[in-house]
């Protein structure tokens, strides 16, 4: 998926309704409130060397800053949502609201802006040491990604 591509697919979730329950695609989640998309993914590192790992969580995190940039000229600096705490509730077994409840696993930060009644967050992370690295979109209500604090 190109950079235009990607800033296709948040254009279109920005624009979609949010569903009355939750939803999985091959790409994503959606649910009240919230849908959550996948923009690029790696592949698995079950074999992986450890350069190539290396340089797949590089590619991942060049990913994310060349989508923060864009993002941050369309709309200015983000805003930096860390999830260490949902990410220790979830292993507590305690509640954790969507879609924060899918995010923490996956991302440990997102960069989130404010536009028009939704907020949108990019991030980037891995859900576990072979799993692949992935670069997220998240489009939610306003008030679906507020601190835990």
């Amino acid at each position: 998926m190109t950079s235009a591509e990607r800033l296709r697919v948040i254009d279109d979730l920005r624009g979609r309704t949010f569903p009355a329950r939750r939803e999985r695609t091959a790409a994503g989640e959606s649910g009240p409130g919230f849908h959550v998309v996948r923009l690029w993914e790696s592949s698995p590192l079950w074999d992986a060397d450890p350069a190539d790992a290396r340089e797949i969580r590089e590619d991942c995190a060049a990913e994310l800053t060349a989508l923060t940039a864009v993002l941050s000229l369309r709309w200015g600096e983000p805003a930096v949502l860390e999830l260490s705490g949902a990410l220790e509730r979830a292993a507590m077994g305690l509640p954790v609201r969507p879609p924060l409840d899918i995010l923490c696993g996956l991302v440990p930060r997102l960069h989130t802006w404010q536009e028009a009644g939704r907020r949108v967050a990019v991030g980037a992370g891995q859900g576990g040491p072979e799993q692949p690295y992935q670069l997220l979109a998240a489009i939610t209500d306003p008030g679906a990604l507020r601190s835990l604090d």
